[in-house]
């Protein structure tokens, strides 16, 4: 098996499409990961934001889940109509695009593509924080580990959705477990000690008090609180990925969804207040997630406590899946739409966006290098995206409902609405709140995206515009082109250029650019014996040679200039290129640069419309050998074999 079928599994046909699909048990892993790991640091956004009350920041995280989960009830609620409205997919771009039109569409795009990109290097920087809460001896190696994470998450995203969503099942429902069953020992031990429970290992003194509670500081808490709310949208951007009733069974994993979400976060919020635990500094000697506290204050530092500590870690690391399941997807309608070019609505060898996977991971990647994968530094330009989505898609389903007017429409509408209104004052909280510390840059990067959709589609256009031609194939005024062979030497490489070039035209010219640098043989010597003879005696017009001095070394520049002479010399006559060019199987050779692959560029970029390149390809014998060429042939036929009993 090659290495990379072993990495990302043997190509899936496209009728297999149907077996990818899921089932609302794996789904909950696939779509579910990034809810659900934002209740590990959700509330630890807010503690961290009230860390200058000392001590009594623990008592307002109560009153802040309570209207986080107002907000989730309403999000959720409206996300169930919506996946009921558009049973093939009712993410934010559609829904806005179909019902407030195109600028709204793209904002709601833009916003999502952010938010992803952003969830990914959250996801993966909180999971490396939690595992240096346990083994603090990590911390030194955040960004290395955030960088080793994202790349295991692409190669099993590569593999196929079926496949990512078997790799995080376990840890997912691991992570459930862990943490129920954490939150609920804790419940009972505050019920016996009637609201005042001993902690089995004390968490770490709050800091004293540096100022008094103020509502802007609340705001500013909510705000950041809020991003445990990102990720509930994702089931209604990929309903096509279950298996029938595909409607039923996303409407379920939604609620399931939001229901474990919100009993994470309530028992969260009642054992911090119970336990008096705050939040530490991100990133300073001795930091401890508040979930590392939690669970160390309910269970002790035990078998229990390194158990749920790696599923939580597990989890916040895989909680970037989600968004590699569903940004592809919103790159596949932009492209469909010539808002992105059209390779990102390709799938992949597995049925997968690759292209749209690997545009997410540079992106995160870049990210988490920027930010150095600390999480606290990421948080405020989070959730920006994910509630500007949320409002977007709301206010379309909203015009939806008021256009269709289908069963219920007034109970879908007013559903719709609530949400609507809920997710707007919830972004003008975030956006206001988190603009100093970082919310600017989300808030000038998303209108750029819309600027760049939208350029992208006015290029495409204009591009197909000059392509169209309906008229037939004109086929008058034919001339030959002009061949220009470029030569360093004459040795077989040359010998094969040379023999095609003299089929294509019978004005062959081989240009050879001398340099101070490069000790090159006068060919000028013995062309006519090694070329202009034969070329005679075969009856063809004989190759000219052209050598061009080069004093500053550069060898592009001299053959321009020749080309373009040659070009306003003959009338305009079509000229190509035929770049001699020695073909390496070996994989590490493409490790070695190739000045022939830079000419062949370089010529295309800068040689005008009027040059055309083509190769000559040569292959050394020990690569081509008859055993190499019999086993390439053999396996060759044994695919096409293959591929003619597979069914249509």
């Amino acid at each position: 098996m090659k290495l990379h079928e072993l990495l990302f599994g043997k190509p899936l046909r496209a009728t297999e499409q149907e077996s990818e699909r899921v089932g609302a048990v794996t789904a909950l892993s696939v779509l579910g990961l990034d809810a659900l790991a934002s209740a590990a640091y959700g509330p630890e956004a807010a503690l961290t934001v009230l860390l200058p009350l000392g001590a009594a920041a623990s008592g307002q995280v109560g009153v802040l889940t309570l209207c986080i989960g107002a907000v989730l009830i309403a999000v959720v609620l409206s996300y169930a109509q919506t996946i009921r409205a558009y049973p093939n997919g009712g993410g934010s771009f559609t829904v806005a695009n179909e019902n407030l039109g195109r600028t709204a569409g793209l904002l709601a795009a833009a916003a999502l593509c952010t938010d992803y990109a952003l969830n990914v290097a959250v996801g993966i920087s909180a999971g490396v924080a939690a595992a240096a809460s346990a083994v603090p001896a990590l911390l030194p190696w955040t960004l290395p580990l955030c960088l080793a994470i994202l790349a295991v998450l692409v190669v099993v995203n590569l593999r196929g959705v079926r496949d990512s969503g078997l790799v995080f099942l376990g840890p997912t429902y691991l992570f459930l477990a862990a943490l129920f069953g954490a939150l609920a020992l804790g419940g009972f031990r505050t019920i016996l000690a009637h609201g005042h429970p001993a902690p089995v290992m004390a968490p770490p003194p709050a800091p004293p008090a540096a100022l008094a509670l103020t509502p802007w500081l609340l705001l500013r808490a909510f705000a950041s609180g809020c991003t445990a709310l990102t990720g509930v949208e994702a089931v209604s951007n990929a309903v096509p990925i279950f298996r029938q009733p595909k409607v039923r069974k996303a409407r379920f994993t939604l609620v399931c969804i939001a229901g474990c979400l919100l009993a994470l976060l309530l028992g969260e919020a009642l054992l911090t207040r119970a336990y008096g635990i705050v939040a530490t500094e991100p990133g300073a000697t001795g930091y401890q997630s508040v979930l590392s506290q939690l669970i160390g204050a309910v269970a002790g530092r035990g078998p229990f406590y390194y158990v749920a500590m790696s599923a939580i870690f597990a989890v916040l690391a895989l909680s970037a899946n989600t968004s590699f399941a569903d940004f592809p997807r919103i790159c596949r309608l932009l492209a469909l739409d010539d808002y992105l070019p059209p390779g990102y609505a390709h799938l992949g060898r597995r049925l997968v966006y690759s292209n749209g996977i690997a545009l997410l991971a540079a992106v995160s990647g870049l990210l988490l290098v920027v930010f150095g994968g600390i999480t606290d530094r990421l948080i405020p330009l989070f959730a920006i995206g994910a509630f500007l989505a949320f409002t977007l898609s709301q206010a379309g389903m909203v015009a939806h409902w008021w256009r269709v007017r289908g069963p219920q429409w007034r109970k879908s509408l007013c559903l719709t609405a609530i949400g609507a209104v809920a997710t707007f004052v919830t972004l003008c909280i975030v956006a206001v709140s988190k603009f100093m510390e970082g919310a600017w840059i989300t808030l000038i990067f998303i209108p750029a995206l819309v600027v760049f959709f939208a350029g992208q589609r006015r290029a495409t256009e204009r591009i197909w515009r000059e392509r169209t031609d309906p008229s037939p194939l004109d086929l008058t005024n034919l001339a030959r082109p002009i061949v220009v062979v470029p030569l360093q030497v004459f040795d077989s490489i040359a010998h094969k250029a040379l023999r095609l070039a003299l089929t294509l035209s019978h004005d062959v010219r081989a240009v050879q650019v001398r340099t101070d640098d490069l000790k090159l043989d006068d060919l000028g010597k013995s062309w006519n014996a090694l070329v202009g003879e034969p070329a005679r005696n075969a009856g063809l017009p004989p190759p000219r040679l052209v050598v061009l001095p080069s004093k500053y070394r550069a060898f592009l520049g001299p053959l321009l200039t020749y080309l373009r002479t040659v070009f306003e010399s003959t009338g305009n006559s079509p000229i190509t290129v035929l770049v001699p060019e020695l073909v390496r199987r070996r994989w590490y050779h493409f490790f070695i640069p190739s000045r022939v692959t830079m000419l062949k560029v370089l010529l295309l970029l800068d040689g005008g419309p009027q040059i055309s390149v083509l190769s000559a390809p040569w292959y050394p014998a020990d690569e081509v050998d008859e055993s190499t060429l019999s086993r390439y042939g053999r396996r060759s036929w044994n695919r096409l074999r293959k591929l003619g009993r597979r069914p249509a």
